[in-house]
């Protein structure tokens, strides 16, 4: 008999949805039920995400019709504000249907459990209606806790985020015209994952969120002012005492690059760097806002749920998948090729055309890409940079990149 479960998703076009669409095929007791998108309705899914296979297909769906499909699990991948008529259907026609709404609609209430595992699941008592934490709150929390209870003050946390986060619908935060060589700060006060992260953690904290035009991962750098002096040692021991055992975490000495969680699954959290004196600290987390910020965490949440290994599907080790990508030149403006723009086309699953950080050399480094370009210009495993032969006049066009 199949112990398999079945589960739907609301809100299946955005960048989100594509995610726990790829999770949820790889899982080995979890089958996809339905898909609701209103915009690619009677399309199949397998044209949109490859790693699915089936003849399963988006639909349209009214509140009542995703109340009434009896899927297990229901996964609300919507803007802030539209989950409230969803899960009154749910409750009215299924009220035993488990629910991860993945908005901030319910992170406020009580009666919903709040789902960052690595911090709350000692709180899981089997409640069936589940709040996936914001992308940039999972990131601040994790950043602070091990210390919450040494701090002298508010933490400040100046976050960066790639325009993924800003959804699909279109906006000056996902508008990659207006984000190229751009930082956007945005509710610099009071924002939700400010006031989200405060009644979590029980204290205060300060939030300055910016967007960047690179497509996804967040940069979180904390600034903590600490009760007593420390030493940086007893920092980083604490943070990997705090985080021992949890495999989608990794403390590092070093601060992480938002280049090198992108694709992954985990959080990494490092820099830790102390001013004279001992008692101000900062820290620095990465992780992908579309992976452990909302889709993977939600596969987190539904394990526990439906009481399989919590990292049941999810890939721990996997690298970055990567298809064939193109870098080419954005504009030279007379810079050296390792400074100058560059645009890479199809890299981590982004849409064509969209510009992100020059930070080309980690992608290369360790693989086998030949670059068919006007130079000529090959590179081989382990290049350090790109090839000099690659002129700022050249457009280049890497395939095959092992992924």
């Amino acid at each position: 008999m199949s112990t398999s479960k079945t589960v739907g998703i609301v809100g299946a076009r955005g960048h989100t949805g594509a995610e726990l669409i790829r999770l949820i095929a790889r899982h080995p007791h979890l089958e996809l039920a339905f898909v609701s998108s209103r915009e690619l309705d009677g399309q199949k899914v397998s044209e949109h995400i490859p790693e699915f296979s089936g003849e399963l297909r988006y639909e349209n769906l009214s509140h009542e019709q995703v109340g009434g499909k009896g899927a297990d699990a229901v996964i609300l991948a919507l803007p802030n504000g539209k989950a409230a008529e969803l899960v009154a259907a749910i409750d009215a026609q299924a009220p035993d249907t488990v629910v991860v709404d993945l908005s901030a609609d319910y992170r406020f209430d009580e009666r919903w459990y709040y789902g960052l595992p690595e911090l709350t699941r000692q709180k899981y008592a089997g409640q069936k209606r589940i709040s996936n934490p914001g992308c940039y709150a999972t990131a601040m929390q994790l950043a602070i806790a091990p210390l919450k209870d040494r701090l002298a003050g508010p933490p400040q946390c100046f976050g960066v985020s790639g325009y993924s986060g800003a959804g699909t619908t279109p906006s000056d935060k996902n508008n990659t015209e207006l984000l190229r060589d751009n930082l956007m700060p945005y509710a610099l006060a009071d924002h939700l994952h400010e006031r989200e992260v405060s009644r979590q953690l029980g204290l205060p904290v300060e939030f300055m969120p910016h967007v960047a035009p690179h497509f996804r991962g967040i940069t979180m750098t904390v600034n903590l002012w600490l009760q007593t002096a420390m030493k940086i040692e007893d920092v980083r021991a604490l943070y990997r005492e705090r985080y021992a055992g949890e495999p989608l975490i990794q403390v590092l000495d070093e601060a992480p690059w938002v280049s090198r969680i992108a694709g992954r699954h985990g959080v990494e959290i490092g820099g830790f760097t102390l001013a004279p004196g001992g008692k101000r600290l900062v820290v620095v987390a990465t992780l992908d806002n579309l992976l452990k910020g909302a889709a993977t965490q939600a596969m987190q949440n539904l394990n526990l749920a439906f009481g399989h290994e919590e990292l049941e599907g999810v890939p721990l080790e996997e690298r970055p998948r990567a298809r064939s990508w193109v870098v080419e030149k954005h504009r030279a403006r007379g810079r050296s090729y390792s400074s100058m723009e560059i645009s890479m086309t199809n890299l981590l699953w982004q849409k064509p055309g969209v510009a992100v950080d020059a930070e080309i050399q980690r992608f290369l480094a360790g693989d086998d890409v030949v670059l068919d370009a006007s130079s000529s210009c090959t590179t081989s495993r382990r290049a350090p940079r790109m090839p000099k032969a690659c002129s700022a006049s050249a457009s280049c066009r890497a395939t095959n990149w092992p992924g």
